[in-house]
């Protein structure tokens, strides 16, 4: 089915607007955006359950006669039915990826417009990342463990045959580009690391390279200006062909579908070994990405069998991991429940959004952080 996106049509004051969430009400927002746009309806239902909760199980939480006059709908991941809501011409996802509402009917039968929250966690999940990648490169696990022990070790000399090295000139590939990568690249640059980018499609141009989603201020690459080199492919050869160039690291932060699912398996990891740098690599994607059995088996066989250095995994698969699954004890291995994009300006940021594309859409200007379904994201 062929979707369009809907512009603004200079009316937004006819809109009536839905945000279903699990943050305590926005009554200082709501009534900023009520005399932005002067009639505007702008509604708020508090989700009572744990957002986790909301996120694994998904379900309606909303009344269905909510939904007959709503415009808008603002949600963490429920879409309701297409006949509920007759009138619906906006859903906004509080989140960055929409994999989690791919088959629901809005998704698949309706040229609704979607918008994702994409831009609001860079900030903290880059910090995540590279918070884990100095902490794995100091030895910040072994020194805790040394200052329960109340030991003073034996200096520098306890790492003759594992040395500290810093970042400097370190390689990182990041995969995909897009607000956190950009990110998590801003910060490569300033520790002296030379950063790879990866994207589906190529960005010969300075154009192409410009980020025009959501950014927050003093954050991001919006000009694309601090990749050494630019990489970009939608096939296996040209993903393998990326990972031949032997990263010290290697973060995805790519969305899921069909054509990254299962992106790192048996061949991808073996390519890693063919490179000899034992990458240290971080998942703040999705879970299926990585494949669970070929990634634990790359980390205990180790840097000396050309295994990885360590991993961060925010995701994992199956999620969430069970008490028993054996890699939460593989070596170098640090995994967080799916919380590196937690922080306290999450829900203000998406907010943002949702006023910012409020004021595009009056002005019949093109919304930001639309879903290119075809894309998938």
């Amino acid at each position: 089915m062929v979707t369009k996106e809907i512009l603004g049509r200079g009316l937004t004051s006819t809109d009536n607007v839905l945000i279903a969430a699990t943050w305590s009400e926005p009554t200082e927002w709501m009534s900023r955006i009520r005399k932005e746009h002067p009639g505007i309806v702008v509604n708020y239902f508090l989700i009572t359950l744990e957002p986790i909760e909301v996120y694994m199980k998904g379900g309606s939480h909303v009344p269905d006669d909510y939904f007959k006059d709503v415009t808008i709908f603002v949600t963490m991941q429920y879409l309701p039915p297409p006949e509920l809501a007759p009138k619906l011409e906006i859903c906004t996802i509080l989140s960055a990826g929409i994999n989690h509402i791919a088959n629901t009917e809005i998704y698949k039968n309706t040229n609704i417009t979607i918008t994702t929250s994409n831009g609001v966690a860079g900030p903290q999940i880059s910090e995540w990342v590279m918070g884990h990648l100095l902490g794995h490169t100091h030895r910040f696990r072994l020194f805790e463990q040394w200052q329960k022990e109340h030991k003073w070790s034996n200096n520098w000399g306890s790492f003759t045959g594992n040395p500290i090295r810093d970042l400097v000139t370190q390689k990182i590939g990041i995969f995909s580009y897009g607000s956190i990568g950009r990110q998590v690249g801003r910060i490569a640059h300033a520790l002296g690391m030379e950063i790879h980018a990866y994207t589906a499609h190529p960005k010969p141009t300075k154009e192409s390279r410009r980020d025009n989603g959501y950014i927050v201020p003093r954050t991001g690459d919006r000009e694309g200006e601090f990749p050494t080199k630019w990489w970009s492919g939608t096939d296996k050869a040209s993903f393998h062909e990326f990972l031949r160039e032997g990263f010290d690291v290697l973060v995805f932060s790519v969305p899921l579908t069909d054509d990254t699912r299962g992106l790192m398996g048996k061949e991808e990891f073996e390519i890693l070994k063919e490179t000899k740098t034992s990458p240290f690599l971080v998942n703040i994607s999705r879970g299926p990405i990585v494949n669970t059995v070929e990634l634990e088996k790359s980390l205990r066989e180790g840097v000396e069998n050309g295994g990885l250095r360590g991993a961060a995994l925010d995701v994992v698969d199956p999620e969430p991991l069970p008490k028993g699954h054996t890699l939460w004890d593989a070596p170098n291995v640090y995994i967080s429940p799916h919380i590196s994009g937690a922080g306290v300006s999450y829900f203000e940021r998406c907010l943002e959004i949702v006023g910012m594309n409020l004021k595009l859409r009056e002005e019949g200007k093109r919304l930001i952080n639309v879903v290119d379904r075809k894309r998938g994201y």
